[in-house]
């Protein structure tokens, strides 16, 4: 470790237990620098930086492993005094092991300052630290080497290989979980040492993987190992690669396998801010199994079918996959009125409109959303009459992501009962319960926002408030006012 060598540095009262360490307290005046005896052989730095961090400032540590020794350095002598007195009266465990605190003759430690591993430990560890901090609390933080990653935003999707690839630089990362709670996607994720998963918090909490969008939230999990039975989209064993995938879930593509293990270039360097446009190709890549943007195969296009051939229109198509992204062109296909082609702005759009809509009830049937091998959509010739099943909204003025770093970038949330109403032109409740009930569904609760410009309003299921979306969003409230509608992450 290059620390120097201590050579006076003993193990004082090791044969003697307790006995020998009140009369070691007694002889060593106080001094800011602690000595920690009778550590178990596993033990890490960070644990045992975590037995003086509920008192102050750590700002040194050296282990003498052979030992099973460490002295600790608080910042001033009136945190170790306080840690001491503490340790007197509680016997602090380390791995259910008891070990024993007393002053060090040394009044501080000179290690070579230039160690960088344990100043970032020590950096690492400090951060976990808030006031209130309970000693088993603090230790149980830093001894965990699974993150708990919250992903706030989430314009474009964001992938378990995405994570892996932004993680990784932190350190080893051997398991990923993803799952989606209350509308939000999270996900847990393992490296092999805590003081890596230390280091990716403090780098990356708070970050975006892309421009305004995609915060990532990270907290320690109270987890201390992940189980992985399945090797897929969901989730990952790196250092497992026989496992199965899974009930109906794809196997790994190799062409993914082979993506995510030679894409160190695709997500900007840490830290700063991610790079927004390679790692968006990343993530479609990696999610939709298209090229990189630019490249063959890459489209913006998508194939809806098992539709309400009765019910659906081009505008409805429109609106409601809007909500997603900018929507250029949409197509009913004429002998297949079941299906259409939408084309989006590009394929980060596509992909993200495909994970939130693949599955939802629209007029009463479960969509079907994929990604088409078609480019574009292909415009009737002119003076050609398709009956109106083709429609141009390249130009439309309802689009929702026009304007770069608009707030509709950070709200985008999967189809859920509840609906956000902006653009109100008059506070009435009733005037829009009546509204909403007379889209065909149940409103079941309705909350205005302070200024009442903005409200909540949920209906009875999912699909009631997809309805109400495409019936009502853009709807003519009176004196040119249109009302907005979008899905929400909250409930009333």
């Amino acid at each position: 470790q290059n620390l120097l060598k201590v050579p006076e540095y003993t193990d004082y009262g090791a044969s003697n237990g307790s006995d020998s360490k009140k009369l070691r307290v007694e002889e060593a005046p106080p001094s800011r620098v602690i000595h920690i005896r009778k550590l178990p052989n596993e033990a890490s730095e960070t644990e045992v930086i975590a037995l003086g961090l509920p008192f102050g400032k750590v700002t040194n540590i050296l282990t003498l492993k052979g030992k099973n020794q460490a002295f600790l350095e608080m910042g001033t002598e009136e945190a170790a005094i306080t840690m001491v007195n503490y340790y007197t009266t509680v016997t602090p465990h380390i791995r259910n092991a008891p070990v024993f605190i007393q002053y060090s003759n040394h009044k501080e430690l000179k290690t070579d300052a230039t160690n960088q591993r344990t100043q970032a430990v020590l950096q690492a560890v400090s951060a976990v630290q808030s006031p209130s901090s309970d000693v088993q609390d603090v230790l149980a933080a830093v001894s965990s080497p699974v993150l708990r990653i919250i992903i706030d935003n989430m314009f474009y999707p964001v992938t378990l290989d995405v994570l892996q690839q932004i993680f990784s630089k932190f350190g080893t990362v051997m398991k990923i979980i993803t799952f989606t709670k209350n509308n939000q996607f999270q996900a847990l994720l393992q490296f092999s040492d805590p003081t890596n998963a230390h280091q990716a918090k403090l780098a990356l909490d708070g970050q975006n993987i892309y421009n305004s969008c995609c915060t990532l939230r990270i907290d320690f999990s109270k987890l201390v190992n992940l189980n992985v039975k399945y090797n897929n989209d969901k989730s990952r064993d790196y250092t497992r690669p026989e496992l199965p995938a899974g009930d109906g879930q794809p196997a790994l593509d190799p062409t993914v396998a082979a993506f995510s293990k030679d894409s160190n270039s695709l997500l900007g360097k840490i830290p700063g801010a991610l790079n927004p446009l390679s790692a968006a190709a990343a993530a479609a890549a990696a999610a939709g199994r298209v090229a990189l943007a630019g490249q063959a195969g890459s489209s913006g296009v998508l194939l809806v079918s098992n539709l309400n051939e009765e019910m659906v229109t081009p505008q409805s198509l429109f609106t409601l996959f809007g909500v997603y992204g900018d929507v250029q062109r949409v197509k009913i296909l004429y002998n297949k009125k079941d299906s259409a082609l939408i084309q989006m702005s590009d394929s980060n759009q596509a992909q993200l409109a495909m994970s939130h809509l693949n599955g939802q009830k629209m007029y009463g049937k479960i969509i079907r959303v994929t990604l088409s091998k078609h480019q574009t959509v292909a415009l009737p010739r002119d003076g050609l009459d398709d009956q109106g099943l083709t429609k141009d909204y390249a130009n439309s003025p309802l689009h929702r992501f026009k304007k770069p770093g608009s707030k509709n970038f950070q709200n985008i949330f999967p189809p859920s009962a509840t609906l956000h109403l902006s653009n109100i032109p008059f506070p009435s409740t009733d005037d829009l319960r009546l509204l909403f009930s007379n889209a065909g569904g149940t409103v079941k609760a309705f909350k205005f926002f302070q200024d009442r410009k903005m409200a909540l309003i949920q209906m009875s299921t999912v699909e009631e408030a997809i309805q109400a979306l495409i019936d009502l969003h853009n709807y003519n409230m009176g004196a040119n006012q249109h009302l907005r509608v979008s899905f929400s992450k909250s409930t009333i």
